[in-house]
């Protein structure tokens, strides 16, 4: 039998040291190939690792531990087993809340070590008996129920007092190109920046898409990806492939976007 391997995200360092010993104690035989401070580096360590099972802290610079599942859950190769999730968190009723309601396991700072051997206990069987497909689907179904319930950072943002945007200002050099919302087909996250691209051409804004969806009309533009947010009466059809993911045509335009798993659902027919 192969030798489970974890990856532990947690930016205290003490905090992640004791994971590491505890977990040493209660599952000797777990490896624990990566061990990160910050979102981004665990979300590239994991896809590189493709551990069995991540320890996630939900609040961590860069990305919280829900936005680092999202990124795996939509990145994740479809031929590898998807690792099991671990939630730690400093206790907080909501998240315990909505943990518990999504039968999702998680552990709480401190460290409790009868309820980390509880943990144990139910990750070992699982993975014995996990299948691949079912394990991904699960995860998927979970962390939707999650991120569309969660007010954590990495969560839907609240609507911004002030409405809804009207127009994008976009800047080029001493020239502003006041864009009508109306005339955008979608957004798309690239770097620091935000593309807006439109029938007739494409603008940079400098903002993060986070900030950028309480403004928008989700009726109207909707997040099909964790880093895209498409006008809904733009896409032309939605083909489903084996792994869960959708591909996108717009009306007009030549390129195919992808929607990740996570958004699957909003394309069904009627």
């Amino acid at each position: 039998m192969k030798t489970p391997v974890a990856l532990i995200a947690e930016d205290e360092p003490l905090l992640a040291a004791h994971l590491q010993k505890e977990l040493a104690r209660a599952w000797p035989e777990l490896r624990v190939g990566a061990v990160t401070a910050d979102g981004l580096a665990a979300t590239r360590e994991a896809l590189a690792l493709q551990p069995d099972v991540c320890f996630l802290d939900i609040r961590m610079p860069g990305c919280t531990g829900l936005e680092v599942a999202q990124a795996l859950a939509e990145d994740w190769p479809d031929d590898v087993a998807f690792p099991l999730l671990v939630f730690v968190t400093a206790y907080d009723q909501y998240a315990v809340q909505a943990f518990d309601a999504q039968a999702v396991d998680y552990l709480i700072k401190p460290l409790d070590i009868e309820r980390l051997a509880a943990c144990v206990a139910r990750l070992r069987g699982r993975l014995a008996d996990r299948a691949p497909q079912a394990v991904l689907q699960e995860s998927v179904e979970q962390l939707r129920a999650l991120l569309g319930a969660s007010p954590t950072p990495g969560g839907p943002a609240m609507e911004r007092p002030g409405g809804r945007l009207e127009v994008i200002q976009a800047s080029v050099g001493n020239m502003v190109h006041m864009v009508p919302i109306d005339d955008v087909l979608y957004f798309e996250a690239a770097d620091k920046y935000v593309r807006v691209v439109t029938a007739e051409r494409e603008h940079l804004i400098r903002i993060a898409l986070r900030e950028l969806l309480p403004q928008l009309d989700t009726q109207q533009f909707w997040q099909v990806h964790r880093g895209l947010v498409v006008r809904a009466r733009a896409i032309a059809t939605a083909q489903r492939d084996d792994s869960g993911k959708v591909f996108l045509t717009l009306r007009g335009r030549s390129e195919r976007l992808t929607a990740s798993r996570l958004y699957a659902h909003l394309f069904k027919g009627m």
